[in-house]
């Protein structure tokens, strides 16, 4: 026993249902200490710094 639609879905209702996989653009911040562009809530990959604290010693 196979699983089928009762009926078929339109055109509009398919591609309305396909509409919200787009992609969204990643959300940076500035680094506090060195203004570089980071994501939120991450060590900064330029200083190796967080919430102005260093953890990266060698980040350069």
């Amino acid at each position: 026993m196979s699983i089928c639609p009762k009926n078929k879905s339109s055109k509009g209702r398919r591609d309305r249902r396909r509409a919200n996989w787009k992609m969204t653009a990643p959300n940076l911040v500035k680094c506090s200490k060195c203004g570089a562009l980071m994501m939120p809530h991450r060590v900064c990959k330029a200083c190796g710094s967080y919430n102005k604290k260093e953890i990266l010693a060698n980040a350069e």
